[in-house]
C-alpha cells in the first residue's frame, strides 16, 4: 500500500504529466480519427484510384514499360519509390522527386498494371486528410515536431502508469466504475474520467506507445542504412553512384527478388540512392499473405546493374517493432470492426482528456476535490 508520500508524488507526476501533454494528445486524437477512415473517406471523397474492371487473366504490363509511361508525365524528375496497394495488384503507384534524396517535393502517379496506361496524378500533399496527417504527424514542422509528439506521447505513458497506481487508493471506498450522478458536477466528471481512463487504459497505453514509435521512423532508418547496410556495400568502395542510363530492367530485378523470396508479393521498391536503397541497389520490400505477416517487409537487394540478387538481410529488430506499429497504431489489421473499436475508444480517450482539462480548470474549489468527492485518503 502506498505511504503518503509516495500518494503526493505519483499525483504530481499524474498532474503534470497529463497537463503538459492534453492540448497535444486531443489534437493528434482529433486528427487521429479521419485518419482511422482515411480509405474509406478517400473513396466518399473520390480520390481513391481505382483500376477499371477487366477480364481475369489480363497479363501485367512490363514494370520497366510503366516507368517509362510514368517518367514521361514528369521527364525532369527520377523514380523514388514504386508501390502496388495491398488490396490490388492491378496498380502502380511511382513517386517521382527533382533528386533521389528524401523530399516532401513529390508527384505521384497511378498507372495501371495491365495496359500501362496512366489513370490519374493523385494528389496526396493537400486537402482535409493531407492537413490532418501533418498535423497527426509533425505539426507542419518536420522531423523536429514529430520527435516533440513523440515526447508528448512519452508523457501521455507517465500519465496512464501513475493513473493506474492512484487508482486503486483513491477509489477505495467506492465500488468499480461508479459514478455518483447525485453530487456535484466537477464529482461526476471526475467519476467519469477515472471510469473511461480504466477501462481505456490497455489500448491508450498501447495506441501511445505505438505512436511514440513511430516518431522514430526517420532516426531508425538512417540508423539501419549505418548499421546493416554500410556492410553490404563493401564490394562498391570507391564505385560512383550507379546512373539511371546504367540500370538494368526493373521487371527482371523485380523477377529475380520474388524468386528469392517464394511465397512473397511487392509491396514497394526503393530505387537507388533513394532513403531505403543503396547507390547502388534497387531494393525491393516483400510482404507476406497474412494479416500480421503483410506488415512485416523482407528487403531483397538487387543490383541495379547486373539485376543480379546481392543480399536479403533480416531487418533488426527495431524496424520489426516499427513496422509492426504503425498499422497497430491506426487499428489497421482487421478490417472495418476493428476500425469502428478503435474510433469509438478514441472517442473514449478524448472523453478522457477533456474532462482532465476541465477538473483542472475547476480546481479553485473551497475543498480538495477528493474531500468533495468524500474519497477516503491515506492516513499520514
Amino acid at each position: 500500500m502506498l505511504d503518503a508520500r509516495a500518494i503526493r508524488t505519483w499525483t504530481w507526476l499524474h498532474k503534470w504529466s497529463s497537463l503538459v501533454c492534453t492540448v497535444f494528445m486531443l489534437l493528434l486524437c482529433l486528427t487521429g480519427l479521419p485518419l482511422i477512415f482515411h480509405h474509406e473517406i478517400g473513396h466518399l471523397l473520390g480520390t481513391e484510384v481505382e483500376a477499371p474492371p477487366m477480364p481475369a487473366g489480363t497479363p501485367y504490363a512490363n514494370l520497366d514499360r510503366v516507368l517509362e509511361v510514368a517518367r514521361a508525365r514528369h521527364p525532369e524528375r527520377v523514380v523514388q519509390f514504386a508501390s502496388q496497394p495491398e488490396d490490388s495488384t492491378d496498380l502502380w503507384f511511382v513517386t517521382l522527386t527533382p533528386t533521389p534524396a528524401p523530399t516532401e517535393d513529390f508527384k505521384s502517379v497511378a498507372v495501371d498494371a495491365r495496359t500501362a496506361e496512366v489513370l490519374a496524378e493523385p494528389k496526396f500533399d493537400e486537402g482535409f486528410m493531407h492537413v490532418m496527417f501533418k498535423l497527426h504527424v509533425d505539426l507542419f514542422a518536420g522531423l523536429p515536431g514529430t520527435l516533440f509528439l513523440g515526447f508528448m506521447g512519452l508523457l501521455l505513458l507517465v500519465a496512464i502508469v501513475s493513473g493506474v497506481v492512484l487508482y486503486a487508493p483513491f477509489m477505495r471506498k467506492l465500488r468499480f466504475g461508479e459514478v455518483r450522478r447525485e453530487r456535484s458536477a466537477r464529482v461526476k466528471w471526475l467519476d467519469l474520467h477515472n471510469l473511461l481512463g480504466i477501462v481505456t487504459l490497455v489500448w491508450a497505453f498501447v495506441v501511445g506507445a505505438t505512436g511514440v514509435i513511430n516518431t522514430w521512423a526517420d532516426p531508425l532508418v538512417k540508423y539501419w542504412q549505418y548499421d546493416q547496410l554500410g556492410a553490404l556495400l563493401a564490394p562498391y568502395q570507391g564505385q560512383p553512384p550507379v546512373s539511371v542510363g546504367e540500370r538494368g530492367s526493373v521487371q527482371r530485378s523485380l523477377d529475380g527478388a520474388l524468386a528469392h523470396a517464394p511465397g512473397r508479393k511487392l509491396s514497394f521498391i526503393a530505387f537507388p540512392g533513394t532513403a531505403f536503397s543503396s547507390p547502388h541497389h534497387t531494393t525491393f520490400f516483400l510482404r507476406g499473405d497474412e494479416p500480421l505477416t503483410s506488415k512485416l517487409l523482407q528487403p531483397v537487394l538487387v543490383d541495379a546493374k547486373t539485376t543480379e540478387v546481392t543480399a536479403a538481410p533480416a531487418l533488426p529488430w527495431y524496424l520489426t517493432a516499427l513496422l509492426v506499429s504503425q498499422p497497430l497504431h491506426f487499428g489497421d489489421y482487421a478490417g472495418l470492426p476493428m476500425k469502428i473499436l478503435w474510433a469509438l475508444l478514441d472517442i473514449a480517450t478524448i472523453i478522457v482528456l477533456g474532462s482532465g482539462l476541465y477538473l483542472w480548470l475547476q480546481r479553485k474549489q473551497p475543498r480538495p476535490l477528493a474531500d468533495e468527492a468524500g474519497v477516503a485518503q491515506p492516513a499520514t
